[in-house]
């Protein structure tokens, strides 16, 4: 196979530094969920069939870690947790919605 010219995909490539944050099935779709607000954890989960609790605890600990999401934890019993895009998150809509555009083509 022939080599395709450009740089080589180091850790200064942008795209690879987006990728490995967006990476994953269900990424994409929980940050398209929270454009629409808050969400608790089983919303989430009801809206994104198929996904096991396991995967998206850790998607959502992953995603806030790279301070896309915040988790709000409220002092009451029992324990109520929402999750909500940080202003880093908001800045992915046109990424979002772009997708949708082109995925509303392939149909």
């Amino acid at each position: 196979m022939a080599k395709i010219p450009g740089n080589p995909c180091t850790s200064s490539c942008p795209i690879k530094r987006a990728m490995d944050i967006l990476d994953g099935k269900w990424t994409m779709l929980i940050i398209r969920d929270l454009l629409g607000g808050k969400k608790r954890f089983g919303e989430l989960r009801y809206s994104l069939e198929g996904v096991s609790p396991k995967m998206l605890t850790q998607r959502l600990k992953q995603l806030e870690e790279e301070q896309i999401i915040r988790k709000i934890s409220y002092p009451v019993m029992p324990p109520k947790v929402e999750y909500e895009l940080t202003e880093k998150g908001h800045q992915l809509r046109p990424v979002i919605e772009s997708l949708a555009v082109w995925g509303n083509e392939l149909i």
